[in-house]
């Protein structure tokens, strides 16, 4: 495994986002474990520690994956090293209108 500094981690396989370690700039190169490998992309924006980021491009609709579960969904599309947040994402948790009877 690299010995360079690990910015960001990705938890579980299905994931298609990971999450920041320290606060990362717009621009910075951002190193990613998964698993045994380490990626790197570049950042598209500011993502705060223990935020999110996409490690792939996230189309409008689709499911948030952190952790290995589903977490929201996309309201629009998402660039890869883009911040993953409030702002792009619906909440499918904790919503009392999405409770099935």
């Amino acid at each position: 495994m690299s010995k360079e500094r690990v910015s960001a981690i990705v938890v579980d396989k299905k994931d298609n986002v990971a999450v920041a370690l320290s606060d990362i700039k717009r621009g910075d190169k951002v190193t990613i474990r998964i698993g045994e490998k380490i990626e790197e992309l570049v950042a598209r924006s500011d993502i705060p520690f223990g935020h999110k980021l996409a490690i792939r491009e996230i189309p409008r609709g689709e499911e948030i994956i952190k952790y290995g579960e589903v977490i929201g969904r996309a309201t629009r599309d998402i660039e890869i090293g883009e911040h993953v947040h409030v702002h792009n994402v619906e909440s499918l948790r904790g919503r009392g209108d999405l409770k099935k009877e």
